[in-house]
C-alpha cells in the first residue's frame, strides 16, 4: 500500500464527487436510482464495506493475542514497562475524551443529512448502570462473543489469551507462532482488500453526493478542521503540560529535535517508518538508549492518541449526519473501545478504517458512514500518526525523567540559554 494506492484513492474521490453531482442532477428515473444507485454503485460500495466487515473480528483478536503475547519486554523492564504502558492508555483515554467533547461543541455534521439512506435502523445501546456496562465487558462465551462480534468482549478475552500463553513460557511458543501467522496472513488480507478502496470509496462517495450534493463538502472540510484542531490540542497543551508536569523541561529543544521526526511521519503517514529517527533523536535529547530502545517501538504498536482523536469525531460526525443522539454511556463505550483498541492496532495503511468500523459497532452506529471518511482519510492520516509518534517521544522523555536516566546537560545542549 504505498504512494500510488494513494493517489488513485484521490482520483476516485474526484471522480466519485463529479459523478455524484453529475447524478444528483438528473430527475429521478429506474436508470438512476434503480440501475446505478441501486444496483452498480451499491454492489460496489457496500460490497467493499462488507469486505472491511468481514475482518473486524480476526484482525482485532489475532493482533491483540499476538501484542500481548509478545510483552515478554514489560515483564523484563518490570517498572519502566508499568509506566510506559499506563502512560499510553492514560494519554489515549484523555485524547478520545477531549475528540468527544471539542467535537460535540463543533458539531461537524450538522447541516448534513444522511438519514435517508441508512440501510437499516441503527440500534443504540439503551441506558444501564455503569457497574452493568463493566459486567457485560467479561465475555461468559467468548465464542459466542466473537460470533456477535461484541468487541469489548473480544479485547478483553484477546488480551487474557495473549498473556496467558505468555505466561507459560516455552509451551506457549508453539501457540504464539501459530497466532503471528495467522496475524500475518490477516495482514495479507488487510492489503489485498485496501487494494480495491478505489473502486469502493469512488461507488461510496459518488452515492453520497448524488444524495446530498454539495452539502457534503462543506461538512467534510468541517471534520477535517475539526480533527486537526484537536490533534494539536493533544500536541502542544496535553503532551506540552504532562511534560512540564514530570520532566520540568521546556520544549523547544524538544521541538526543534521533532522536526525532523515530523516531517517523516507527516509525508509517510507510518509511525513505523519514523522509529530509527525518532531514536536517534532522544539519544540527541539525553535519553538513555536501554530507555528509548523500549518504549519508541513499543509506542509505535499501542499509542495511537491521533487514531484514537480521529475515531472520537468520527463517531459524533456519523451520529449527526444519520440523525443519532448518542447517551453517556455511548461516549462512555466509545472511550472505552477505542482506548483498549489501541493496544495491538497494527501499523499498516487501511487498519485505521477498520478499527474505526469496530468503534462505530460498539454502539451501533452506522458503517456507511465510513464511506466519507475514507476518501479524506489520508489527510487526516499525515496529522495523526505525527501526534501518535510524538506522544512516544513525550513518553520517553517522562519515563527517561522518573528512571534519572535523562542527561539533561545533553538536552539543552543546542539552547543553554533557556536552561
Amino acid at each position: 500500500m504505498g504512494k500510488n494506492l494513494t493517489i488513485k484513492i484521490f482520483v476516485a474521490i474526484g471522480l466519485g464527487i463529479v459523478f455524484g453531482m453529475f447524478l444528483n442532477m438528473l430527475e429521478p428515473s429506474t436508470f438512476k436510482d434503480d440501475f446505478i444507485l441501486g444496483g452498480i454503485l451499491k454492489l460496489l460500495g457496500t460490497g467493499f464495506l462488507n469486505l472491511i466487515k468481514m475482518l473486524v473480528v480476526p484482525l482485532v483478536f489475532t493482533s491483540l493475542v499476538c501484542g500481548a503475547s509478545s510483552m515478554d519486554d514489560v515483564k523484563k523492564l518490570g517498572r519502566i514497562g508499568g509506566k510506559t504502558l499506563g502512560f499510553y492508555m492514560l494519554t489515549t483515554a484523555l485524547a478520545i475524551s477531549i475528540s468527544l467533547f471539542i467535537a460535540k461543541i463543533i458539531n461537524p455534521g450538522n447541516g448534513l443529512d444522511m438519514s435517508s439512506v441508512i440501510v437499516e435502523e441503527p440500534k443504540i445501546s439503551e441506558n444501564q448502570p455503569i457497574i452493568d456496562t463493566l459486567l457485560n465487558i467479561i465475555p461468559t462465551n467468548p465464542i459466542q462473543s466473537l460470533a456477535n462480534g461484541d468487541m469489548l468482549q473480544i479485547i478483553l478475552f484477546s488480551l487474557l489469551v495473549g498473556i496467558s500463553i505468555n505466561m507459560i513460557g516455552e509451551k506457549g511458543k508453539i501457540v504464539k507462532e501459530f497466532f503471528d501467522a495467522l496475524n500475518e496472513m490477516c495482514m495479507k488480507l488487510v492489503s489485498m482488500i485496501m487494494s480495491l478502496a478505489p473502486v469502493g470509496v469512488f461507488a461510496l462517495i459518488s452515492n453520497t453526493f448524488a444524495t446530498t450534493g454539495i452539502k457534503a463538502i462543506f461538512s467534510l472540510m468541517l471534520f477535517i478542521f475539526t480533527v486537526y484542531l484537536i490533534l494539536l490540542v493533544q500536541a502542544f497543551l496535553v503532551y506540552g503540560m504532562l511534560a512540564k508536569a514530570f520532566t520540568g523541561l521546556k520544549l523547544k529543544p524538544f521541538l526543534k529535535e521533532f522536526f525532523e521526526i515530523a516531517l517523516v511521519t507527516f509525508s509517510t503517514a507510518s509511525s513505523n517508518a519514523s522509529i530509527p529517527l525518532s531514536l536517534e533523536k532522544m539519544d540527541k535529547l539525553g535519553v538513555n538508549k536501554s530507555i528509548s530502545s523500549f518504549t519508541i517501538p513499543f509506542g509505535a504498536t499501542i499509542n495511537m492518541d491521533g487514531t484514537a482523536i480521529m475515531q472520537g469525531v468520527s463517531c459524533i460526525f456519523i451520529a449527526q449526519i444519520y440523525g443519532i443522539d448518542l447517551t453517556i454511556q455511548n461516549f462512555l463505550t466509545i472511550i472505552l473501545t477505542a482506548t483498549l483498541a489501541s493496544v495491538g492496532t497494527a501499523g499498516v495503511p487501511g487498519v485505521g478504517m477498520i478499527t474505526l468500523s469496530m468503534v462505530l459497532s460498539s454502539v451501533g452506529l452506522p458503517l456507511e458512514g465510513i464511506g466519507l471518511i475514507m476518501g479524506i482519510d489520508r489527510i487526516l492520516d499525515m496529522g495523526r500518526t505525527t501526534v501518535n509518534v510524538m506522544g512516544d517521544c513525550i513518553c520517553t522523555l517522562i519515563i527517561s525523567s522518573s528512571e534519572k536516566e535523562l542527561d539533561r546537560e545533553k538536552y539543552y545542549k543546542k539552547d543553554v540559554s533557556i536552561q
